[in-house]
C-alpha cells in the first residue's frame, strides 16, 4: 500500500535498496547498470526504480538531502515495504589529509549534533552505527574487487552553511570524524530501531584540507567505483 511519500505497492520494491541523495544519480545508476528497470516512485520527483543486476532483484531510490529526508524514506522502506537492507551511496567532504578527492569511505560510525535520534526514540548518544555484518561484507567485497576504501567515522551534520565555518579540526580531534555528509546518522538509527541492515559508502567530492572540489555534474555521474562496490555487495549480501 502506498505511503504519503512513496507511491509503490508492496512487492514492487526489492529487499535491498541503494540510496544516493540525488534522484538523478539514482536514474544514472539504473540506466547504466540495471536490467529491465521499472519506476516505482515519482512523488516529489524522488525517483525510485526496481530492476535486476546480474540476475538479482535490486532497487535504487533517491533519499534527498539531510536527515529528515532520508529519515522519512528509509523508515517507510523498512517499515512499510519489507526492505531489509539499505546502502547509502553519497558524497562527502574530507576533513583529513589522507582521504582525498574520489576516495571511497565506508562509515563505521556516524557522529552528529542532531536531535534526530532523541526525538525519534529517546536515543541520547551522539553516535549511531551501521550493521556490523553488512559492513564486514562490503569490506571483504572491496578486497575481492581490488577497491581501496577507508573505514572511518563520518560527521553527519544538520547544517551545510555554518556561520564562521565548520571547526573541522575539533571534530577530527574530539570525535574522530574524517569526513562530513548529512544523512548516515539517521539512516543507521532507523535501521537499529527497526532491526534492519544499513551501511554508508561515500565518495569524497571536496576537501577541507586542499579546497579541491568536483562539479555537481561529476557528482551525479562519476562515482562508478563506489556504485559498483555497492551493487556487488548488495547482491552478495541478499
Amino acid at each position: 500500500m502506498a505511503t504519503a511519500h512513496i507511491q509503490a505497492e508492496f512487492g514492487e520494491i526489492a529487499k535491498t535498496v541503494l540510496m544516493p541523495g540525488d534522484p538523478l544519480r539514482a536514474k544514472y545508476i539504473v540506466d547504466k547498470y540495471l536490467e529491465n528497470p521499472i519506476q516505482f516512485n515519482s512523488v516529489r520527483n524522488m525517483l525510485g526504480y526496481t530492476g535486476h543486476y546480474k540476475g538479482k532483484k535490486i532497487s535504487i531510490m533517491g533519499s534527498g538531502m539531510g536527515m529528515p529526508s532520508i529519515g522519512i524514506y528509509s523508515y517507510e522502506l523498512f517499515s512499510h515495504y519489507g526492505v531489509d537492507t539499505i546502502i547509502r551511496i553519497g558524497s562527502a567532504g574530507s576533513y583529513v589529509e589522507n582521504i582525498k578527492i574520489y576516495d571511497v569511505v565506508l562509515g563505521n560510525s556516524a557522529y552528529s549534533e542532531s536531535s534526530y535520534a532523541k526525538v525519534q526514540s529517546g536515543y541520547e548518544k551522539d553516535k549511531s552505527y551501521p550493521s556490523e555484518k553488512l559492513n564486514s561484507y562490503i569490506s571483504k567485497k572491496a578486497l575481492e574487487l581490488n577497491i581501496s576504501i577507508h573505514e572511518a567515522c563520518i560527521h553527519s551534520s544538520d547544517v551545510f552553511y555554518v556561520k564562521g565555518g565548520t571547526d573541522y579540526k575539533k571534530l577530527v580531534q574530539d570525535h574522530g570524524c574524517t569526513c562530513v555528509e548529512m544523512e548516515s546518522f539517521a539512516l543507521f538509527h532507523n535501521a537499529q530501531v527497526l532491526g534492519k541492515n544499513a551501511a554508508c559508502l561515500l565518495t569524497i567530492s571536496d576537501s577541507f584540507i586542499t579546497q579541491e572540489n568536483i562539479s555537481a555534474k561529476e557528482r551525479q555521474s562519476s562515482f562508478d567505483t563506489m556504485m559498483i562496490l555497492a551493487l556487488e555487495s548488495a547482491i552478495g549480501f541478499q
